[in-house]
C-alpha cells in the first residue's frame, strides 16, 4: 500500500535515522523513538505533518504503549515495525557481569518484545504489517572475539522472529530478521557500545586486542547506511518478504561461512548423532 506508516525504535542516529530519513524521501510517514532531546531529532527529520517523534525507553513497557498509543492517535494505523533500538557490549563473557548482560538483554532482546507486544493488536485489526527485527551478522556467525554476549542477543532475535512468522502469517503480518553487516555507523564509537568494568589479564591478546582498537575501527567499515536504509524501504514495499535478509556482502559471507560450517559439522557427526534412535 502507498503511505504507510512506520513505526522506527533507535532513531536519534546510526540505521534508525537514516532509515527514518529514507521513509520520509519514499512518501511514507514516520513515528521516531529517542530515548531523549526529541525536539533535536524532529528538527533534523524535518518531514512536517508526516513525522512524529516519540521519547520512550524500550526497557520501559508502560512508555512503549503509550508511544505507540501516540502514534495510532496521530496517524491512525502502524504498517510496518522496525525493532532497531539497541546496543553493542564488548565483554569476554567471563568479565561480563549478571547486571551488564542483563542490561544487554533487557534492550536488544526484552526491549524488542515490549515494542512488539504493543504494536501487535494493531496489526491484528488492520490484518496486514510487517515486523522488521534488526539482527546482526553476529546473528549468524560470531566471529569478532569480545562480541559473543552481543551476538547472543542477535541470535535470539532471529529465533524470535522465526517464531513470530509462524504465528503471525495466518492474521496477513510479515516478520523478517534483517540482519546488516558493519557499516560506517557510529557503532563503534565509544557512546554506542559499553565495555564491562571488569577486564582480566588472561584475555588481554584477544578481546583485549579488539578492545584496544575499537577506536581505530570505527568510520572504516564497508556499508553506507543510507544503502542500507533503501533496501529496508524496498523490502517492506515487497510482497513476499524474506524471513531471514543479511544487508552487506560482509553479512552474506557470514550466513554462507555458518552454514557451511554447520554442514561440515553434521556431515563428520551424523553418525553418531542419529544413533540414539530406538
Amino acid at each position: 500500500m502507498k503511505n504507510k506508516v512506520w513505526f522506527i525504535t533507535g532513531a536519534s542516529k546510526g540505521f534508525g535515522f537514516e532509515m527514518a530519513r529514507a521513509v520520509l524521501a519514499s512518501g511514507d510517514r514516520v513515528v521516531a523513538t529517542v530515548r531523549k532531546n526529541a525536539g533535536e531529532l524532529a528538527a533534523r527529520l524535518g518531514g512536517g505533518d508526516r513525522a512524529l517523534v516519540v521519547t520512550l525507553d524500550v526497557t520501559d513497557e508502560k512508555a512503549v504503549k503509550a508511544g505507540v498509543q501516540a502514534a495510532i492517535d496521530k496517524f491512525s494505523r502502524i504498517d510496518v515495525l522496525v525493532n532497531n533500538a539497541g546496543y553493542g557490549l564488548l565483554a569476554a563473557t567471563e568479565e561480563a557481569s549478571a547486571e551488564e548482560v542483563r542490561k544487554q538483554y533487557d534492550t536488544n532482546v526484552f526491549g524488542l518484545l515490549n515494542v512488539t507486544r504493543a504494536v501487535l493488536p494493531q496489526l491484528r485489526k488492520q490484518g496486514s504489517g510487517h515486523i522488521i527485527n534488526i539482527s546482526s551478522l553476529f546473528g549468524y556467525l560470531n566471529n569478532v572475539l569480545g562480541f559473543g554476549l552481543y551476538g547472543s542477543t542477535k541470535f535470539a532475535v532471529e529465533g524470535i522472529s522465526e517464531g513470530l512468522a509462524l504465528e503471525l502469517k495466518p492474521l496477513g503480518i510479515h516478520v523478517t530478521a534483517a540482519a546488516p553487516g558493519l557499516f560506517s555507523t557510529d557503532f563503534a564509537s565509544a557512546d554506542s557500545y559499553q565495555r564491562s568494568a571488569l577486564t582480566l589479564d588472561a584475555y588481554k591478546d584477544t578481546v583485549g586486542a579488539v578492545r584496544d582498537h575499537m577506536a581505530q575501527f570505527d568510520g572504516s567499515q564497508p556499508g553506507d547506511p543510507a544503502k542500507l536504509a533503501g533496501v529496508i524501504v524496498k523490502l517492506a514495499a515487497s510482497e513476499n518478504p524474506p524471513l531471514h535478509l543479511p544487508i552487506g556482502s560482509d553479512s552474506v559471507k557470514s550466513l554462507r561461512d555458518k552454514t557451511a560450517q554447520i554442514s561440515r559439522e553434521l556431515a563428520e557427526w551424523e553418525t553418531v548423532a542419529t544413533s540414539t534412535d530406538h
